[in-house]
């Protein structure tokens, strides 16, 4: 098994930032601070759930 290709991405910042990974069963997600910890792991449908909801405002900083 290869190590995914993580990619932070360009908003994030020191503290708050995450790590997405596509993998062939899955999307990754994982804490930047801490890439030995968990891996959150969503299938297609849900992940695109929540990439449109962040798209359309739902979740303000």
């Amino acid at each position: 098994m290869t190590e995914p290709n993580w990619r932070k991405s360009t908003y994030s910042d020191k503290y708050n930032c995450v790590e997405v990974a596509l993998t062939p069963e899955a999307t990754a997600v994982r804490d930047s601070k801490n890439p030995c910890g968990d891996i959150l792991n969503f299938n297609e449908q849900p992940w695109h759930t929540f990439l449109s909801a962040v798209k359309g405002g739902r979740y303000q900083r």
